[in-house]
């Protein structure tokens, strides 16, 4: 072959890649994805909530550095985000595939990559006990069958959501702004320990009965036992008994506290 066949063979191959290289420029990048709202999800479709309601209802659960939040159908996962910004440790639960990965860079545009978890999978499988805080915002459908799953929690575990209940537990705290139109009502329940039975005590057999947070029964022997109310706050008891204020921590086998009666408090203690 001459030179200028040569020639020729090797300016037709730079040509071919020149236009190989033009129509790689001209080809679109790969768009990033972007979730819509109300689009289908596995349980609930997908509401962002808005900043100013999620940083509220991180408030109202007293979030604190030491804490590990777990936010269940976590999206595109600006809860956790939120709360890794905080100081705490954050896990989001999502079963979309997609979500967890927009999840993960914007954890890393925001800084906080180090302080977070996005796992794909069910929410209803998911190991809760690693949470102090876990945050909803799912229908109450879904609440109510996550229900037993929570109130078997360690004692004192918060679980914060936004406009849709637990079913008849009643939460511990609520905000209902006169503002509110959609979406915005927000909620915190804690788990309350087990108190429920017979325990004895100096003052004669303390017999609760328990609907989640709320405990009521009596207290003494006979006809001279009096009528108990009173509330649960984690671990921590409280009850009204005849003229007696009793306060104390529920511990296993037994209450801890004082009794106040007309302004003087003393030690009290009921063992099961």
């Amino acid at each position: 072959m001459n030179v200028e066949a040569l020639r020729r063979r090797a300016l037709a191959a730079l040509a071919a890649a020149l236009l190989c290289s033009a129509a790689a420029a001209q080809k679109p990048a790969p768009q990033e994805y972007e979730p819509k709202q109300f689009q289908p999800g596995k349980d609930v479709p997908w509401v962002p909530m808005p900043e100013h309601q999620l940083q509220r209802l991180l408030d109202m659960a007293k979030l604190a550095p030491q804490d590990v939040v777990m936010d269940l159908g976590s999206g595109d996962g600006r809860i956790v985000i939120a709360a890794a910004k905080r100081g705490a440790r954050a896990i989001g639960v999502e079963f979309n595939p997609d979500l967890v990965a927009l999840s993960r860079r914007e954890a890393q545009k925001a800084g906080v990559a180090e302080r977070v978890l996005f796992e794909e999978g069910d929410l209803f499988k998911a190991d809760l006990s690693r949470a102090s805080l876990i945050t909803l915002f799912l229908l109450e459908n879904v609440n109510i069958k996550l229900r037993p799953a929570l109130l078997a929690l360690k004692p004192g575990t918060r679980i914060a959501g936004n406009t849709f209940g637990l079913g008849d537990w009643k939460p511990d705290l609520s905000d209902n702004p006169d503002s509110c139109y959609l979406w915005c009502q927000l909620f915190v329940w804690i788990v309350p320990a087990r108190a429920q039975g017979r325990w004895r005590t100096p003052q004669g057999d303390l017999v609760l009965s328990q609907q989640y947070q709320m405990v009521s029964g009596s207290l003494g022997d006979g006809t001279g036992a009096v009528a108990v109310s009173g509330k649960l706050e984690g671990d921590e008891i409280r009850f009204a008994a005849g003229d007696a204020e009793y306060r104390g921590r529920v511990n296993g086998a037994a209450i801890e506290g004082t009794v106040t009666t007309a302004g003087v408090g003393r030690p009290w203690r009921a063992e099961r």
